[in-house]
């Protein structure tokens, strides 16, 4: 229904001089596409209003603060000093004499 209201006056052009198009394929002044920026002529009032629309949005979300992501918490790996006495761990605490009684080499 917003549409039925009569347009006396043509929507301007939202160029704003700077004709040179991002890694997106933005216009970096106006933020309009190729298509929106050649075809502007051809469009109604209506579809206009939209081009605008979506121009607003696509500043919004350029100039937008950027989110870092989270990264996961990794544990921290301590690398033992060359200078710390060594560490001798055991695998098997308690081994039983006879468990050896059958080996030969």
């Amino acid at each position: 229904m917003q549409d039925l209201q009569l347009d006396f006056f043509d929507i301007p052009s939202p160029c704003r001089g700077v004709c040179k198009s991002d890694d997106k394929g933005y216009c970096q002044g106006c933020f309009r596409t190729r298509e929106e920026r050649f075809g502007w002529e051809e469009l109604n009032n209506s579809e206009k209003k939209k081009v605008i629309k979506r121009c607003l949005q696509r500043e919004k979300r350029r100039n937008a603060p950027v989110k870092e992501k989270v990264a996961e918490a990794e544990p921290d790996i301590v690398q033992p000093s060359l200078l710390d006495p060594p560490v001798k761990e055991n695998i098997c605490s308690v081994i039983a004499d006879d468990e050896f009684d059958d080996f030969e080499l």
